[in-house]
Formats: C-alpha cells, structure tokens, sequence
C-alpha cells in the first residue's frame, strides 16, 4: 500500500509536468513515461543505483571478513544471503537496496572499512540488512529513481514547454519555471517523509541483530564526523539517492534543515544507548562477533 500510494503521488507529479509541456497532450505522454519509469525502478532501480555508484560486487573470496560479517548478521536476521558491494569511496556510508529480501543487496564504501573498527561496520550493516528485513529497500530506491527522473522531466518542461512559440504550453514560461522549481521540492518531501521514521525502525531493529546497539551508536558518531568533512561526490551529483544511505552523504547547506532526509544523528544515538541500558558493558563486549578475528579486511 505504501508503494502504490508513493508510485501514485510520483504519477501526479509527472502527469503535472506534461500538462505544463504540453497540456491535454503533454499530460498524456507524461503518463506513459511514468508508467514506463515505474516499471522499470520496480525491476532495475537496485542495479541503476549501485552502478551509479560504481559499487564492485564481492565474495567470500575477494573480501572474505566482510563478506562472513554479512552472512553471520544475515543468519541472524533470519534473511536470505543478500549480494554484497564495495564502493570506492572515502566518506565512511553504506546502504542496502532491492525489490525483496530475496533480491537484497548491502554496500559499504571503502571508507566506512578503513575507517570504522569490525564492530562499529557489524552495527551499520546490521542497521541495513533491517531495512532488508523491514522491506524498506523497494520504496526507499524506486523513490530515489523516480524523483531523480521528475527533475529531469521539469528540466524538459523548462527547455521545450516555456518558451511562447509553444501554444500547447498552457500557462506559458512562468507556469514552467514554478514547475521546475516546485517538481523537484515536492520529489524532495515525499522523500523526506518516507525515509526519517524508517531510520529510527532500522536502527531498533539492527541493533537487536548485532546484539549490541552501542556497535551502531558509536558507527553513527563517527560517521557523522567524516561525512561532514569528506565529500561524496557521487552523491553530490545524485542528491536524489541521499536518503538510501545510513548517514545523510550531503553537506549541510541550508535547505537540508528544512528537508533533512534522515533523523538527528543525536537522536538516534540517545535512543541506542538507551537501548544498551546504563549496565551496558564495553564496546567490544558480548554480540555475535565476540571472539572474532581482527584482521585485515578482504578487499
């Protein structure tokens, strides 16, 4: 219901758009080229994002630490085996993307690898692989490439259906630029609202997988910390994908008060830690990787 109800309000903006374009004609073609995006994100969106970020798929042989924490966390979590990716990027991120539990997949940049400890990676992927659990992926990656191809038809709207040659145009280029301004922030709400409640879910959730919410608590410190200062450039030329991550991948500009696409890190962290209670014992202790080899990860 969710995703028809998302699907269904994406719908009306494309439908808002070609009417800008071209009116009675514009809505229509509008409309099959929603039907057709729906389509295709419903089955290829998971694959257009990861190849958007140049994510490397890995095995037990290519990065066999990483690739044995998911499966331990999986099990755990009583999921199918999702497909697990590596990301050449600096800024410490992962997310977790597909249609089903069935046809999940996890990515980790490499910054989150290098730069958090074995348990601090357990607690994020955790967090992720409950979004697998909690089917979050469809919605949050269909909005993701939907929003993305909203903005790129009100750019359409702005360079074929505002100039005042075009009589199908029906309220002409002041119309058009309200719709390029407006499109694109509208995408940005739904994307807002869907996506800040289901952290605080995730976060519950992966904290119960791992066995240990201080894991995550201390990852989402320290992620925060590096990504205001390490730059995401993919993301930077994809804002639509933003809200897939764990931690918002943007720097703060001033618009992202206003529509910040995850909860306050601060928050989220109280809550962990009052999940772990005040006779929660050190980081490293209890979970389901006491014990566990601290080596190298494979990459």
């Amino acid at each position: 219901m969710r995703t028809a109800m998302l699907l269904a309000g994406m719908t009306a903006l494309f439908l808002a758009i070609g009417y800008m374009i071209g009116g009675q004609g514009g809505m229509m073609m509008a409309l099959l080229f929603a039907v057709g995006t729906n389509l295709f994100a419903y089955w290829n969106s998971d694959k257009m994002v990861l190849r958007m970020y140049g994510a490397r798929q890995v095995d037990a042989a290519t990065a066999p630490q990483f690739y044995g924490m998911i499966q331990q966390l999986s099990a755990r979590a009583g999921l199918p085996m999702p497909k697990v990716y590596i990301i050449e990027n600096d800024q410490p991120n992962a997310f977790a993307t597909g249609r089903n539990p069935e046809n999940a997949a996890v990515a980790a940049t490499s910054g989150l690898l290098r730069r958090l400890n074995h348990e601090e990676v357990a607690g994020v992927m955790a967090h992720e692989l409950a979004h697998v659990k909690n089917r979050d992926t469809l919605i949050m990656t269909v909005t993701a490439t939907i929003a993305g191809a909203v903005s790129m038809l009100a750019n359409f709207a702005f360079m074929f259906g505002g100039s005042n040659g075009n009589r199908n145009n029906p309220m002409g280029m002041i119309g058009t630029l309200l719709m390029v301004f407006l499109a694109p922030l509208a995408a940005m709400v739904v994307q807002m609202a869907i996506s800040r409640t289901r952290e605080y879910e995730a976060d519950r959730i992966g904290a119960e997988i791992c066995g240990r919410p201080l894991w995550l608590a201390n990852a989402l410190e320290n992620i925060q910390v590096s990504a205001s200062r390490i730059d995401n450039v993919q993301a930077e030329n994809n804002p639509a994908t933003a809200h897939m991550f764990i931690i918002n991948p943007l720097h703060s500009r001033s618009v992202d008060g206003l529509f910040r696409t995850h909860p306050s890190t601060e928050e989220r962290v109280r809550r962990l830690r009052a999940m772990a209670g005040p006779a929660a014992g050190p980081i490293g202790a209890g979970g389901f990787m006491a014990g566990a080899q601290q080596g190298p990860w494979g990459r």
